[in-house]
């Protein structure tokens, strides 16, 4: 009987601070290619069908890297891990493999074939995306928007604090916290 091969899942979003699922290590480490956005609507965890949240997907766009946490799931939890993860990440329309570095291996991946959920452009297999906005538009909308799994702009924050412990400054992340923070003290003020 042929050994079956690990299997690895890379999470960019709340996967990093909130796997969900039993695994058996975990990698820091980037993904080539790609960057993180905050293009996909939340209507199921942090906004609602009449006021969706946003959450990130990956943006293909050649040279730029998205940081996060690869967790390998041992052969006796695939099930029911993978089960978790098609209930919990059902809102993005695609799975991907891509190759996981770390920066001590830059040319050769730590992880082969990781698989990546993500959340095409595709109006008709996703519904839920909202792509590019400007800023502040951005930020009114996490800032007003809240689901099952509370206040959109705690998912922003709670992603910016674990990027920071793991030592990574995603740009995209900074701005749109940043502003989001602005709002709520611009509401505030008033």
């Amino acid at each position: 009987m042929a050994a079956t091969s690990p299997t690895w899942v890379f999470g960019y979003g709340s996967l990093i601070w909130n796997p969900g699922f039993a695994y058996d290590a975990r990698v820091v480490g980037f993904v080539r290619d790609h960057r993180r956005v905050f293009y996909q609507g939340s209507t199921d965890h942090r906004g609602t069908p009449q006021f969706p949240g946003r959450t990130v997907t990956l943006e293909h766009q050649p040279g730029a890297t998205c940081w996060g946490i690869a967790y390998k799931i041992r052969e006796e939890d695939k099930q029911t891990a993978l089960e978790y993860l098609e209930v919990r990440e059902k809102q993005y329309d695609e799975k991907i493999h891509l190759d996981l570095y770390t920066d001590s291996s830059p040319k050769v991946p730590a992880v082969e074939n990781v698989t990546v959920y993500l959340a095409t452009t595709n109006k008709e297999s996703n519904k839920n995306y909202l792509g590019p906005a400007p800023l502040e538009e951005m930020a009114r909308q996490i800032y007003l928007a809240e689901g099952p799994s509370g206040p959109n702009k705690e998912y922003v924050f709670k992603l910016e604090d674990a990027l920071n412990k793991l030592g990574v400054v995603d740009p995209h992340v900074q701005e749109l916290a940043n502003a989001v923070r602005e709002y709520s003290d611009a509401k505030l003020s008033k």
